[in-house]
């Protein structure tokens, strides 16, 4: 049997020591679909729903270089909101609910290579509730 599609993962297991929100939380625009004059969000193949990125510090402290900022895309009708801030922090620390993993083969660069994709439903403080959504979505 082969695995095709998005892989179900636990947050523990992308990032078992932690991540960290390091940008805003912006949406994820469909190049095909853009003008250069009117940018058009990307939306989810299976919901529908508008497609948001967040930008990730892995904190595994042997994650080698290029390895260490990843980007999580999220699929919500507005935008995900970041736990706040902690006081003594760069960064704010996160977990990422129902996570997925959808390996590719990324032929950028001067070799193929097997890279992932990462996704989740939504976004909180480590061990809490899920964050608001924003109230003026873009």
């Amino acid at each position: 049997m082969a695995l095709q599609g998005q892989i179900p993962v636990r947050f523990e297991d992308v990032f078992p020591h932690g991540a960290y929100v390091i940008n805003e939380v912006a949406p994820e625009y469909d190049f095909d679909a853009s003008t250069k004059d009117n940018r058009v969000q990307k939306r989810d193949k299976t919901s529908g729903l508008p497609v948001w990125q967040v930008p990730v510090m892995d904190a595994d402290p042997e994650a080698r270089k290029g390895q260490r900022e990843v980007t999580v895309k999220i699929a919500a009708e507005v935008q995900p909101v970041p736990p706040d801030a902690v006081a003594g922090y760069p960064f704010r620390p996160v977990e990422f609910t129902d996570m997925t993993v959808t390996p590719y083969v990324d032929s950028n660069g001067p070799r193929a290579r097997l890279a992932y994709s990462l996704r989740a439903s939504g976004m909180r403080k480590p061990g809490g509730k899920p964050a608001p959504a924003a109230k003026d979505a873009a």
